[in-house]
């Protein structure tokens, strides 16, 4: 059954999901508009609540985890703490994918069809 792998999220995680939820970013505002129609019948979840961590965006069918980074995830300790929660994902069985922002206010639809063509790689489905 699907729901004895899925990781579990303590209360005030799930609670700052939902916050998030309603605080999203443009860049994630822009990608999850194209995702919410599940392109490919692939579904995505947004500020997805994992363990102490909010995923910007989660399938749970291909276990991969979207996240996108601003400029802020640059900056100071940022890169290693963003290190730790893909070695924790990665631990789960889950493979994380950073986009860059900036690279979906270029062109939003490109990169939500590089992830449609990452999963349909990665499960040998055809285009």
């Amino acid at each position: 059954m699907l729901w004895r792998h899925m990781v579990s999220a303590p209360k005030p995680t799930i609670k700052r999901a939902r916050k998030l939820r309603s605080e999203m970013s443009l860049p994630e505002v822009l990608l999850w508009n194209i995702l919410r129609q599940r392109r490919g019948g692939i579904k995505f979840r947004r500020q997805h609540p994992v363990g102490a961590y909010v995923i910007d965006f989660y399938c749970h069918e291909h276990r991969l985890a979207i996240e996108i980074d601003g400029i802020a995830h640059n900056m100071g300790d940022q890169p290693q703490l963003d290190a730790a929660r893909d070695v924790w994902l990665a631990g789960r069985r889950t493979r994380t994918v950073r986009v860059a922002a900036q690279d979906i206010l270029t062109d939003a639809n490109s990169v939500a069809q590089s992830i449609i063509d990452l999963v349909r790689v990665q499960t040998g489905a055809k285009a």
